[in-house]
């Protein structure tokens, strides 16, 4: 564990104020004997002083490329597009094992480089339970937007907040008319997280999860005002939308928010959009006539940055106090190795996590 050297870095994404780990757990790090270097970086919720202040290392941001060998480098969102070989291994969200739109480029610049991709998307327990992820915050955000554009109180761009700002714009005012909504994944974390944010708002939402999905009831989906979409897909299943449907006559659904953004993977249950929406333009009109609006944001917990990296930073540390090469971390190197040979790509000598 005396070995163990984290390099905290930079997020190059304007709009991603989140952590991995906040400074609280940072100090629990350093006095569990981890080296912990922390990049300097404007946008972070929590400032650089508050990780020097608990015996981080500060270095500039983006000097990752030039850490030690040994260093593993921990992020959340995709890293830059250099340099073209990773030497590192490299902890983050990688989004490269479900064949999505630049996968394949992603993987060979670690296997040119010697390095690996331990995603934290596949941290998972015995049982392929995720031990760290930002999905409750994901869903409740995800509700959050559908009902605020819904009631057409979505203002762009939109900006970091605090949960009780948000919950404070959520409540039914005066002249709200009452709309039906539905959550599809309803008990999962992002599930639970849209049911919250939607009883927040004063609307009991209809809950569907693998049992009502199995057999999928296309024109009841239809009948609601409102859909989040909730389902992480881990195998083909049958789209819950199709292009079709979206013109059906008797449809009343008007807005959409999927908080899963699979777009361009083939494993994509709502294949009725081509790419995300953003915080500059949150909402886009898939139709005119009735309107059918879509939210697709792939950093929802972003814009509550505080608490949804307070509660991923607590379920990561123990992981992190016992990054090894068995047990989670083994798995996340397996399906790393098993995703490069899925895309045909040849690697040479691999190191242990």
């Amino acid at each position: 564990m005396t070995e163990l050297h984290l390099w905290l870095r930079h997020e190059v994404r304007t709009t991603e104020r989140r952590t991995p780990i906040v400074p609280s757990d940072a100090r629990r790090l350093v006095d569990s004997g981890v080296t912990l270097t922390v990049e300097e970086s404007p946008q972070r919720v929590f400032p650089v002083e508050e990780y020097e202040a608990v015996g981080c290392r500060i270095a500039p941001a983006g000097s990752w490329v030039s850490a030690p060998a040994d260093a593993v480098v921990l992020g959340l969102k995709e890293l830059p597009d250099g340099p073209p070989d990773l030497t590192h291994r490299h902890i983050f969200f990688g989004h490269a094992y479900k064949r999505q739109p630049g996968a394949a480029d992603l993987l060979r610049r670690f296997v040119r480089g010697g390095g690996a991709l331990l995603d934290l998307e596949y941290l998972v327990d015995d049982h392929g339970r995720r031990l760290a992820a930002f999905g409750f915050w994901a869903g409740y955000l995800g509700a959050a937007l559908a009902v605020l554009q819904h009631r057409g109180r979505l203002q762009a761009p939109l900006t970091p907040t605090g949960k009780d700002a948000l919950d404070e714009t959520l409540r039914p005012a005066a002249g709200d008319e009452e709309f039906t909504a539905l959550v599809v994944g309803a008990l999962g974390r992002s599930g639970r997280g849209a049911r919250v944010a939607f009883r927040e708002a004063g609307v009991d939402p209809t809950c569907w999860d693998l049992e009502e999905t199995r057999d999928l009831d296309r024109g009841a989906l239809l009948a609601h005002d409102v859909m989040v979409n909730a389902v992480l897909a881990t195998t083909p299943v049958p789209p819950f939308l199709r292009e079709e449907d979206l013109d059906a006559p008797a449809r009343r659904l008007r807005t959409l928010c999927d908080v899963t953004c699979d777009v361009g993977s083939p494993l994509n249950v709502l294949p009725v959009y081509d790419r995300t929406t953003d915080w500059t333009d949150p909402a886009r009109r898939l139709r005119k006539e009735p309107p059918l609006d879509l939210i697709a944001i792939d950093n929802l917990p972003s814009l509550l940055p505080k608490e949804s990296s307070t509660d991923f930073s607590a379920a990561l540390l123990p992981q992190l106090l016992d990054l090894g090469v068995g047990g989670p971390w083994g798995r996340c190197l397996d399906r790393f190795h098993q995703a490069c040979r899925e895309l045909g790509i040849v690697e040479g000598q691999s190191r242990d996590v």
